[in-house]
């Protein structure tokens, strides 16, 4: 049982058997009334929001999660499959699983796989990755850094905004938080 003090952004907790995760916090002390924990709450099964309110005597899981270094492999029709390095034991995950963290995924690249009570329920993959541009407007002479931007598409079907600069071939460096080009990757 995790108890409310614990709480921190990034914390996974568990409530009615789904896991969670704590998006923000707030501790609360009203001029009457007893104080409580204002919160906002991921689920990280279905990536919905929820806001909930907890005093400060309330105790909430600690969830069965398990995080495991796996390998991607390949993409078959819908689905994508991964392994585990160390037992060569295959899954396979939907796009419903990965969300946007499909345009970032290359083959033979190392991923977290988060498992729930023995399911896998996403993935985590590196902050920042190096893709391959496969087809933006060819870059002029004269075009500089502090200039305008064009669309790019990426190895993985990404499509991006780059700098005029940037040609076909080019390897850049995307964030995969927000998905934003960063820089050009060194050869």
């Amino acid at each position: 049982m995790i108890g409310i003090s614990e709480f921190r952004k990034g914390l996974k907790i568990e409530i009615d058997g789904e896991p969670f995760i704590i998006v923000d916090f707030q501790h609360v002390k009203p001029g009457k009334g007893h104080a409580f924990i204002r919160t906002r709450l991921k689920s990280l099964l279905t990536g919905s929001v929820l806001d909930r309110t907890f005093r400060p005597s309330d105790k909430v899981d600690d969830p069965d999660l398990e995080q495991k270094e796996m390998q991607y492999l390949y993409k078959q029709g819908e689905e994508y499959c991964f392994m585990d390095s160390n037992t060569y034991e295959q899954i396979s995950l939907t796009p419903d699983h990965l969300g946007e963290t499909a345009d970032f995924l290359q083959e033979n690249c190392s991923v977290q796989v988060l498992f729930h009570n023995r399911n896998p329920i996403g993935i985590e993959v590196p902050t920042f990755v190096n893709l391959k541009v496969i087809e933006t407007r060819p870059g002029v002479r004269g075009d500089t850094a502090t200039g305008g931007t064009k669309p790019a598409t990426l190895e993985t079907g990404r499509v991006v905004q780059v700098p005029l600069f940037i040609n076909e071939g080019d390897v850049l460096k995307v964030d995969t938080r927000t998905g934003d080009y960063v820089e050009r990757a060194s050869k």
